[in-house]
């Protein structure tokens, strides 16, 4: 088997103590193939960084995350570093990350595992078995436009600006991977916008009707206004496969239905970039939804799942081991059927676990399933 190269970027508040979750899976299955078949190294991203050099990612750590072949990132940010520059804000070194490795395809999954359906904010029902994809454009839009800034108009008064702007190949290219991602599930594509009252969501609707019609006439597609969307992901969830949306939207929609499975601290994310020319792979990013909750860092109560799912996700689409991919969500489906909970997921008034707990259970279940 090839050797591949991990960069690890644990980040902020929970973010090192999470990765330690992660490293121990990544050990897990390099034992399993008898060899390092994931090399790793570690360096500061966000307030970390700042603390160190003033800045929230080095030249050279973006050299090393071009370098590798995924990135595996925890959390960034805390009110330690509210008042830093705004261009050095922690966040900062994440929208770096995206812009220099062109990661344009965020893919966030909302998953409700059958053990926790009862831990959903919805009825038992309507999140039981749910299973959705959501597809946020992740370089374009009103986080990147131009003009971006606070002007001073005079007699105290001031004026904000973010531009949101889209181009039809920004439009195209993650529309294809909506549609190429739907046809390995149920082939159904959700596409939203907000066309009624915006120049970008008539383009945006007008370029994914294109390419459906060319190229994807095989997948279902249906479009629909992203506040309609939110509502719907509330109303009726399983009604989606894939959705796919703008910047702005997919940050807002894909935590709405984060929240249908019970937890934020249960749901990874991967960011991909276009195939190279050559080998085909993609540049890509791996990390939690959750942020870096300062509250809890340093208690050893941190959820691992989202961040060990990240590791499920790097292996599915990194490295097409979709068998390992498979085992990994197994074993965490079989660790939450013990009833083992981070006090996150618990009950109220449940016996809970910390972070190495749940991994070690975690652990324990990729051992019997794998025996």
């Amino acid at each position: 088997m090839t050797t591949h190269s991990l960069l690890l970027l644990p980040g902020d508040g929970i973010g090192p103590e999470i990765m330690a979750s992660a490293v121990e899976v990544i050990g897990w299955f390099n034992k399993r193939a008898g060899k390092e078949l994931f090399t790793t190294e570690s360096d500061l991203v966000g307030g970390s960084c700042y603390d160190a050099h003033g800045v929230s990612i080095t030249d050279e750590t973006m050299q090393k995350a071009l370098a590798a072949d995924a990135v595996l990132f925890g959390a960034v940010g805390g009110e330690k570093w509210d008042n830093v520059g705004y261009e050095h804000r922690p966040e900062a070194g994440l929208l770096r990350l995206r812009k220099d490795l062109e990661l344009f395809a965020n893919l966030r999954p909302a998953i409700c595992y059958p053990a926790l359906a009862e831990a959903s904010s919805l009825k038992k029902e309507l999140v039981e078995g749910l299973d959705i994809l959501i597809l946020r454009e992740l370089t374009g839009g009103v986080y990147f436009g131009e003009p971006k800034e606070i002007r001073d108009l005079g007699n105290g008064q001031k004026r904000g600006i973010d531009t949101q702007v889209y181009d039809t190949f920004e439009i195209e290219r993650i529309t294809r991977v909506a549609f190429d991602l739907a046809r390995t599930r149920r082939n159904k594509v959700t596409s939203s916008e907000k066309r009624n009252v915006m120049k970008t969501g008539v383009l945006w609707r007008e370029v994914v009707e294109q390419v459906h019609k060319a190229d994807y006439p095989d997948v279902e597609l249906e479009h629909m206004l992203a506040d309609n969307c939110g509502m719907q992901l509330v109303r009726r969830p399983k009604q989606f496969d894939v959705i796919v949306c703008d910047n702005l939207f997919g940050d807002m929609l894909s935590d709405v239905a984060a929240m249908l499975t019970g937890s934020l601290g249960m749901l990874p994310s991967a960011s991909l970039g276009a195939p190279d020319p050559v080998t085909g792979r993609r540049k890509a990013l791996y990390e939690p939804v959750h942020g870096s909750a300062p509250d809890i860092a340093g208690t050893g109560r941190a959820n691992p799942i989202a961040m060990i799912a990240s590791v499920g996700m790097a292996l599915r689409y990194s490295f097409g081991m979709i068998e390992e991919a498979d085992l990994l969500e197994a074993a965490i489906s079989k660790a939450l059927d013990t009833g083992v909970r981070t006090g996150d997921i618990a009950p109220e008034g449940a016996e809970t676990v910390g972070t190495e707990e749940m991994t070690r259970a975690i652990l324990d279940a990729l051992d019997s399933l794998d025996s």
